[in-house]
């Protein structure tokens, strides 16, 4: 016997209002639960940990400078020639291994103390060290493939061949070093990678100004490492497309340098280091205010840079120097600068820097301290030393670099331009 329930027209409208309408409560619970989540979704917004903008405007200026600043840390991509060790670490110790060897950062040699005022032409060892270095953080890193490469470097090191084989052109060991040139030049010649850019990508360290002195011409469309143009023809070297380098100095950094009054500590005003040997120069310079630094046979000497590390403030009398990485330092903040017509003058430079104001002299002491680590030479390679600058500058020169390739390429008259 069934049973029926009987539910008459009106109870079955209640019920249905019923189902779709929610009781007051549960609306008031819904409501609840939305506003909050609505306020949770705007306070992630406002502190950052959701970010819409890059769907939604994929092109806002602030994007595109974090992507262009992320692209600024890529480090540059360096090819570097692997040579026997008789062009390069081999002429540091002649009774070492001179076969092919790779030389690698655990067994390259140290520079030798004893190197004397070769040191200061050294610039092409530090390079080559801090390619082999792998740490993080550096400008430039070796690559073994060629084709990825932005720029290509030879580790032949010329101001070393120079100082090895004999000063005078007639001295028979002189040989030894024209050999060796002539045999860099016929690889780099038989290098694709040399002729697809007729050398304009490679970079050549010549830091003694008589480095590479038989074949130096065959190099005037690289990327030269010298430390002033005083004896390069401008056919071969110029500043558009070469770098400067700091001589490495040879006297040791001055680290402690924290007395109450350097100033009053200071008591020579002016030194000036000739033939002095290396501990009196630096006794000589930490205990002077200024350190003079005249043109020579070449502008530059490594004079400056001696003053550099032991913060004594430079006085540069030569009027055709060239310095390093002057895109990024002012060296009229910690150096003086005077024409040779102005040095000539009788009492001129001692009245001058008898008149300087110790506020001055003090906040170019100040700037010394700040900015000498930029011309330290190290291995292991610190950031923002000597080759991290040098690699910097070399940066700047590739876009130069390319057009000048891609021009090369296309024209039927060369640097037809040059001729107007």
């Amino acid at each position: 016997m069934s049973h029926e329930l009987q539910i008459s027209k009106y109870e079955k409208e209640e019920i249905g209002r019923a189902l779709i309408r929610p009781p007051k409560m549960y609306g008031k619970v819904i409501l609840s639960v939305v506003f909050l989540l609505l306020l949770a979704f705007s306070y992630s917004i406002f502190i950052g940990s959701l970010d819409f903008r890059p769907y939604f405007f994929p092109l806002l200026p602030e994007q595109k400078q974090q992507r262009s600043q992320s692209c600024d840390y890529e480090p540059l991509k360096v090819y570097m020639y692997d040579l026997p060790r008789r062009f390069h670490v081999g002429m540091m110790d002649p009774e070492g291994p001179q076969g092919e060897e790779p030389v690698t950062a655990e067994n390259i040699p140290q520079w030798p103390e004893n190197a004397g005022v070769r040191k200061q032409h050294s610039v092409e060892y530090w390079l080559m060290a801090s390619l082999l270095f792998e740490g993080r953080g550096r400008e430039a890193v070796r690559v073994l493939d060629p084709e990825v490469a932005d720029a290509f470097y030879v580790p032949f090191f010329s101001s070393l061949s120079f100082n090895t084989h004999g000063h005078n052109m007639t001295d028979p060991a002189t040989e030894g070093d024209r050999k060796l040139q002539v045999e860099i030049m016929d690889m780099l010649h038989k290098s694709k990678y040399w002729q697809r850019s007729a050398g304009r990508d490679h970079v050549i360290p010549m830091t003694h100004p008589n480095a590479f002195r038989f074949l130096r011409q065959e190099l005037n469309a690289s990327i030269l490492i010298v430390v002033d143009f005083g004896r390069y023809p401008r056919s071969l070297s110029t500043l558009s497309k070469d770098i400067v380098a700091p001589y490495v100095h040879v006297v040791d950094s001055y680290t402690n340098d924290t007395a109450k009054d350097p100033y009053e500590s200071r008591k020579t005003l002016l030194f000036f280091r000739g033939s002095t040997v290396r501990k009196d120069s630096t006794e000589g310079m930490r205990s002077s205010k200024f350190c003079l630094h005249p043109a020579g046979d070449t502008p530059s000497s490594c004079r400056l840079f001696d003053a550099i590390v032991s913060h004594c403030v430079p006085v540069v009398v030569s009027d055709k120097i060239e310095l390093p990485y002057e895109d990024e330092i002012d060296y009229t903040k910690f150096s003086l600068f005077f024409s040779d017509t102005e040095a000539l003058q009788p009492g001129f430079l001692i009245n001058k820097l008898s008149e300087f104001p110790k506020e001055k002299w003090l906040e170019m002491w100040r700037n010394l301290k700040n900015i000498s680590h930029h011309f330290e030479f190290q291995f292991p390679p610190a950031k923002g030393d000597a080759v991290d600058m040098l690699w910097r500058q070399l940066r700047r020169k590739l876009p130069g670099v390319q057009l000048a390739t891609h021009r090369r390429h296309r024209l039927r008259v060369p640097d037809w331009w040059r001729r107007r």
